[in-house]
């Protein structure tokens, strides 16, 4: 009978390392990945995102929220301001989205610069 245990006994530590990282992450948000001396925060890049957003509902034409980059994304830090525009549609994204771009990247073997897309949506008619 305790040959019949044994598998599940086995799989228990595999399954509480599963469930460990689970109150990590739900504490993690985009508010707080900040830049690094070797990477750039998602918050940052975001922000740039909305400063562009902000300038372009000033035009009055079409009002915009800006939503969050991919989560997974990793970039290096940016030794430059960072830009901001909209994502040409011949890039085939699906959906509207701000470009967050850096021109130069710090001394990273695999990236000289880099680009992030950073989706929008219209925003709703608050009547």
């Amino acid at each position: 009978m305790a040959d019949n245990r044994t598998p599940l006994l086995r799989s228990l530590p595999f399954i509480i390392a599963l469930s460990a990282p689970a109150p990590t992450m739900a504490s993690w948000s985009i508010e707080n990945d900040l830049s690094t001396p070797d990477k750039h925060g998602l918050f940052e890049i975001r922000e740039e995102a909305r400063r562009f957003i902000s300038k372009e509902n000033a035009k009055g034409l079409q009002q915009w929220d800006v939503l969050e980059p991919n989560l997974k994304t990793f970039v290096p830090r940016c030794a430059v301001p960072l830009e901001a525009r909209w994502t040409p549609k011949s890039f085939g994204l699906s959906r509207r989205s701000v470009m967050v771009i850096c021109t130069v990247a710090l001394a990273n073997v695999a990236m000289e610069n880099w680009s992030v897309h950073v989706p929008v949506r219209r925003k709703q008619n608050v009547d």
